[in-house]
């Protein structure tokens, strides 16, 4: 196996340059008479789900959400174009059609002088009437025992959002927990880390060790708290779903460059339409380069990204959708400015502690189908299949951990740098069949899914000898040592760790409408996970072939009870349990068994002011009353120094209180906003303190995001903002260990911060600029992934877009 990467993008600029070709065609292949344009309103914004009409043909559209339309085979004449949009004044003008030609045809609507009191209500959908595609079956979060949000387009779009972790600064109780030298994000939700298998693209599992594009990006979808009826062993809390921009049969479009501080530079391509007028197939391009600097010296980044779709009707009642993205991206690790003795190192913010050859370079690939059919208006059936290779490989300095001990117990600054190279290749299978109907039995109501899926992980890791002693810099003095820039040769272990792990599980819900103010959402699901692994273990130098089995099974169950006194308020509650399957063995070397994870979840949902608000409360406990930990002795009573032998002895409790507030456009004014408080701590322990909370997690989180659009003439088309995040107190380093004597582990506190973005957004016609600028007062503070990963957060930049609608 060859762990080999190129992390020159050169060629991808030439594949940028010819996609740009495909642009110009893709317009010019309109041959045949048509018109199309786009609706805005009178303030600049999209005007999406206006209903279009050519007068004399009888031919209606609906406008899309980026307020386009288009109708093909129109013949060469002149008609009445005619739109009607409720709480806007209908419109008519008249258009003309020329044979051969695709006609361009924008125009805007005026809002009637509708009014609650002296308040007039641009609509669209609220936090609570936006169903999630994660979900399976198309429940409203106004029905569902379950804290969920979904983050739009629009909202993406205006904060020109780089980086996932920006995206959930408007998501209550799911963070940023660290970076991982700077080269992914880690993110966490009510106390627990989302690993890949919390992190899903279109419904399907999602290697989050690389960092997702956002541009593809048409909504982020988070369903907090159990997801393991539908997923299986994901963790506690909760699933994030990353939805890409889908085919379309109006042709459209938008060419964009995006630049900003540090030599960012970011040109991007999206493109949609029908193939050769076709009512049959669409499709849609979405490629993006970046190349960037960093605030952090030597640090850059370089990536390439396409994601092609394809959207096939293959008769009345099935669809089609093929997927696919590439991804190739390049970076300079970075393990941030270390911690000596468990206090952070007080240096620049741009001091760089790595070498300058560090690089990790990541080639992600994905394909995926699904076939939806139709079998009348009330059920469908729904395959998914999907494939994901991801191949990384970094060579970087180990984490600043080597810091000199002087006589006296006092440091200078004096680090000696490590260096290691690591190599992943992991390819993932996954199918997938849902059944979902809707019926009546007597007086209830029944919204059923029914399904199964099987999935694979087949990953490779080579196993490199790291250099504990490449050579000594001074954190503080840069000039005191010479620092070494030459790549050592890595030597190569004999075996290859391997991991096969299989999954399967088939799962029941059912939504039961008892009236129209109690609703049950009740359903179980069995999983079955198979893991197979073969590794080495290095003992004076001679490599021994190690092989691991485990198999482990679990049935999650699902329950809740809704409760809606009026059409506006919702009250729920909910039980349900999920499972983490355990490495290790226990004292009679059996493997250990799995962990079950018990949540409560109780909360409210409302639409007050006549749907012009959302608030929702939520207040949830997660236990895990059997959390592996060493075991103190083994079978025979003797003392226990095999960290691989395990008991279920710990116990982590996860109880917190979620608040969401969203609002429509009000007057162009609109909000996002909310709080949360986590307190998730070590209930049980044999090795650490019991109540010691769990690092990474801050108690308290909050958001608060306004946009105002300008409603007057003159400033048609102008938009402002300003969002904030504020992150409380959290913990890096490592808990004290009781089983230590003398234990050196000790806890870092992180300080709490406030950020505050300003937006600047302005449209005129097909043309836009939004300007942003981030952590408006330089706030200096760090984020922790590890014991001495300490990497500070950026200053204060500016970014700039301007961007062409097609």
């Amino acid at each position: 196996m060859q762990y080999s990467y190129t992390p020159s993008l050169t060629s991808s600029k030439s594949v940028l340059f010819a996609l740009l070709i495909l642009l110009s065609s893709s317009i010019a292949f309109a041959q045949h008479g048509g018109l199309r344009g786009r609706v805005t309103s009178s303030d600049g914004e999209p005007a999406a789900y206006v209903s279009v009409m050519l007068v004399e043909l009888n031919k209606a559209t609906i406008t899309s959400e980026e307020g386009a339309f288009m109708f093909r085979n129109v013949p060469a004449g002149d008609y009445t174009l005619q739109a009607t949009c409720i709480g806007f004044n209908a419109l008519e003008q008249t258009v003309r059609v020329f044979h051969g030609k695709t006609v361009m045809h924008d125009f805007s609507l005026v809002k009637k002088d509708q009014r609650i009191g002296e308040v007039v209500v641009t609509g669209k959908q609220t936090l609570n009437e936006k169903p999630l595609s994660v979900g399976k079956v198309p429940i409203k979060p106004m029905d569902l025992p379950q804290s969920v949000t979904v983050i739009g387009g629009e909202v993406l779009e205006r904060q020109q959002t780089q980086v996932l972790s920006e995206v959930l600064q408007n998501v209550n109780g799911v963070y940023l927990s660290g970076t991982t030298g700077g080269t992914q994000e880690e993110i966490s939700g009510r106390g627990f880390a989302f690993s890949s298998s919390n992190t899903f693209k279109n419904g399907s599992r999602y290697n989050n060790s690389v960092m997702p594009e956002m541009t593809s990006l048409e909504r982020v979808e988070v369903m907090k708290g159990s997801n393991a009826i539908l997923f299986g062993n994901v963790a506690a809390g909760g699933v994030l779903n990353l939805v890409t921009k889908k085919p379309r049969f109006e042709n459209g479009g938008e060419v964009s460059m995006r630049v900003g501080s540090y030599d960012y530079y970011k040109p991007s391509l999206d493109v949609y339409g029908a193939i050769n007028n076709s009512e049959k197939v669409a499709y849609r391009l979405n490629t993006t380069y970046l190349n960037s600097g960093s605030f952090r010296d030597g640090v850059t980044a370089e990536r390439f990204y396409i994601n092609p779709s394809l959207l096939v009707k293959a008769g009345d009642k099935t669809d089609i959708l093929l997927e696919g993205d590439y991804l190739k991206d390049s970076r300079t690790p970075d393990y941030g400015v270390g911690a000596i003795n468990y206090q952070i190192a007080q240096v620049p913010r741009n001091t760089f502690l790595g070498v300058s050859f560090a690089e990790n370079n990541v080639e992600q690939k994905s394909a995926m189908a699904t076939i939806t059919h139709r079998l009348n208006q009330h059920w469908e059936i729904r395959s998914t299949n999907s494939f994901q290779n991801y191949e990384a490989n970094q060579i970087s300095t180990t984490r600043p951990t080597g810091f000199i001990k002087a006589k006296d117990g006092s440091y200078n600054g004096d680090l000696v740098r490590g260096l290691q190279r690591t190599a992943t290749n992991e390819k993932y299978y996954l199918t997938q069949l849902d059944i979902t109907g809707k019926f009546r039995t007597g007086f209830m109501e029944h919204t059923l899914l029914v399904g199964g899926d099987a999935d694979r992980y087949d990953t490779r890791t080579p196993a490199f000898i790291s250099i504990a002693a490449y050579d000594t810099i001074n954190i503080y003095n840069a000039d005191k040592y010479e620092q070494r820039s030459n790549i050592p040769s890595f030597g190569r272990r004999t075996y290859d760790t391997k991991t096969l792990t299989n999954r399967f599980g088939v799962y029941v819900q059912d939504l039961i409408s008892l009236s129209e103010k109690w609703k049950v959402l009740a359903g179980m699901r069995y999983s079955a996970i198979d893991v197979e692994g073969e590794g080495n273990t290095v003992v004076k130098g001679t490599d021994t072939r190690t092989t691991s089995s485990s198999y482990d099974y679990a049935f999650s169950p699902r329950a809740g009870i809704v409760f809606q006194p009026t059409s506006n308020m919702s009250l729920f509650a909910s039980y349900a349990n999920s499972f983490t399957p355990n490495t290790g063995t226990d004292i009679y070397n059996n493997p250990l068994d799995p962990s079950i994870i018990d949540q409560y979840e109780v909360g409210m949902k409302n639409e007050l002011f006549n749907g012009l608000l959302s608030a929702n409360l939520t207040l949830y406990q997660i236990k895990n009353s059997a959390f592996p930990q060493i075991a103190l002795f083994t079978a025979d009573g003797t003392s226990n120094t095999n960290t691989n032998i395990r008991e279920l002895a710990g116990e982590i409790t996860s109880k917190g209180v979620e608040v969401d507030l969203m609002s429509k456009s009000i007057n162009g004014l609109s909000f996002i906003g909310g709080y949360s408080y986590n307190d998730t701590r070590y209930t049980k322990s044999n090795i650490y303190y019991e109540n010691d909370r769990l690092r990474y997690n801050p108690a308290h989180t909050a958001n608060a995001s306004v946009y105002y659009t300008f409603q007057n003439a003159r400033l048609s088309g102008l938009n402002l903002g300003l969002s904030s995040f504020y992150a409380g107190e959290r913990l890096a380093g490592r808990n004290t260990r009781l089983t230590v004597a003398n234990d050196v582990y000790r806890l870092i506190a992180l300080p709490d911060y406030v950020l505050f973005d300003a937006h600047v957004g302005y449209s005129i016609q097909r043309l836009s600029l939004r300007l942003k600028m981030t952590n408006l007062l330089d706030k200096f503070t760090y984020n922790g992934h590890d014991d001495n990963s300490i990497n500070p957060i950026a200053p204060r930049q500016f970014m700039a877009t301007i961007a062409y609608k097609l």
